[in-house]
Formats: C-alpha cells, structure tokens, sequence
C-alpha cells in the first residue's frame, strides 16, 4: 500500500497516456464539480497510468492504495501507534488526502472488505467529510480533494461486487483496450519500438486476446506489449520476449503455452 504521495517533479513530462474516449473531459469535470469517479476496466488497459497522468495535469498529488481481502478502514484512516514518546495518531493515505487535497486512488476497490468500505460513503455524497472516531474528529475535505477507485469487471462474481449502494455514489468511465491504431501509438510513445514492430506486437496481443475465455483467463494487456517491446529494444530475442512478456504471464498450462507460441511464430516470426 502506498503511504506517500507521487509527485511530478517540476521538470518532468506528464506521464505519458493517450485518450481513448471522453475520458480525460470527465475526469476534469469530476475533479471541478468534486464527484468522486469510478473507472473499471480489464487489467493493464491503462487505469493506473491515467490517474498518474490527470494528477500530474491537474498539479495534484496522488496516494494510491492497492486494495486486498485484509485491508481495514484503519489502514485507510489512521491508527495510534506506539513509539518512544508513547502513542501517538498515524494517518492513513485516505486521511492524508483529505487533508492535503490529494487525490485518492483506491485499485480494484472490490477486493477490500464491505465493511471497510463504508467508510467512503460520507467523503462520496454532498457531506464531503471523512469522521475519524478514534480521535473525535471530523474532516471537511477541501475542493482540491478527489477520490478515485477502479476495479475490474472480469473479476466480480457474488461474493466480490461492488454493493449497487456504494456504486451509484460515482460517476464512472469504462475503460478497455485500446483499437489497433492507437494501441499502435501508445506502444510506440511509451517504448520508443519502430511502428513495424509495434504493429506485429498489436497485431499478436489482439490474436491472443480472441483466445480469452476459451484457453484462457485473463487477456494480454498493453502493459504487457510494453513489456514485451521493452526487452526487445533491449537485445533481447523477439521470439523469447513474447515468451517472457506474454505467453507465461498468461498461463501455467504447458499445452497452452505451447499453443500461444505458434501463434507468436506466426505473428512476430522466428
């Protein structure tokens, strides 16, 4: 879990990210009108990168929380700890947004508790406020304050949705990914890998992904195409880069991995 803020230094580029959609106007809208925003969308399609990218837009700092079956609204809040002065009150990344103005990033928000949770819902109405009952104090939070949360659809059943009342607290984006075109385009901003390579990489991820849900789980992300031009910018073998990169991230199976690398032979060669 991210406990400090990520700051752009002054002489540093936005991150790089290019909009798919409408959804850079959204979010800029949300931050002014202070709506809290929900985005959801497969894994590595580019969330985490545009909340890096807004924040840095927007001049905000940004805490970001990994969310996970044993987070606590403690780990959120703030708890007493004890130190060599005796206790004293430690605030969690929740609490120091508010009180900075930070922008707050909760990912896959469905994977922390329900119960831990609840403790958004008065920062996500017209209350803006944020209790913190173990010191008796009350958290006004300031304009510049935001909270974001993502998660994934892929991954909700029964037991791991987001509770339809602490939904329609948000407005919310769907993310997913990017068209050929400009899958091509952020390959090639984000790696610096020649557009003929990029283009076969694009073009290998897509024939994978009409692979999901039939040998596989999960599809092949843009993350993992910039990981895969990544080491092949570096030297290493095109063909062992997609192996790296994209066939054993996705699977265990050995005959399926077997059978994403025939199609990597016939996509990138070797």
């Amino acid at each position: 879990m991210t406990t400090e803020p990520v700051r752009l230094p002054e002489h540093k580029a936005l991150p790089f990210y290019r909009s798919q959609g409408n959804e850079t106007a959204l979010f800029e809208y949300a931050y002014r009108h202070r709506l809290p925003l929900l985005i959801k969308g497969p894994t590595g399609c580019g969330k985490t990168r545009f909340i890096e990218h807004m924040a840095a837009r927007l001049g905000r700092p940004v805490y970001t929380v990994s969310c996970h079956d044993d987070l606590t609204a403690a780990d959120l809040v703030g708890r007493h700890l004890i130190g060599d002065r005796g206790t004293y009150w430690s605030d969690g990344p929740l609490t120091r947004a508010v009180r900075e103005g930070a922008i707050c990033y909760l990912d896959e928000i469905v994977e922390a508790r329900k119960d831990t949770t609840v403790v958004l819902h008065p920062l996500t109405d017209d209350r803006r406020i944020l209790p913190i009952e173990r010191t008796g104090e009350t958290l006004h939070a300031p304009p510049e304050f935001m909270l974001v949360v993502s998660y994934n659809p892929g991954y909700q059943n029964l037991l791991k949705g987001m509770k339809p009342s602490t939904r329609q607290r948000f407005v919310a984006a769907r993310f997913d990914f990017p068209g050929p075109e400009l899958e091509t385009e952020i390959l090639i901003g984000e790696t610096g890998v020649d557009e003929h390579r990029a283009k076969r990489l694009v073009a290998l991820a897509n024939a994978l992904r009409a692979l999901k849900d039939h040998d596989l789980e999960e599809a092949a992300s843009t993350r993992l195409l910039v990981y895969a031009a990544t080491l092949m910018l570096g030297g290493y073998d095109p063909v062992e880069a997609c192996r790296a990169a994209l066939v054993e991230p996705l699977t265990d199976d050995l005959e399926t991995a077997n059978a994403l690398m025939e199609v990597v032979h016939v996509s990138i060669g070797g």
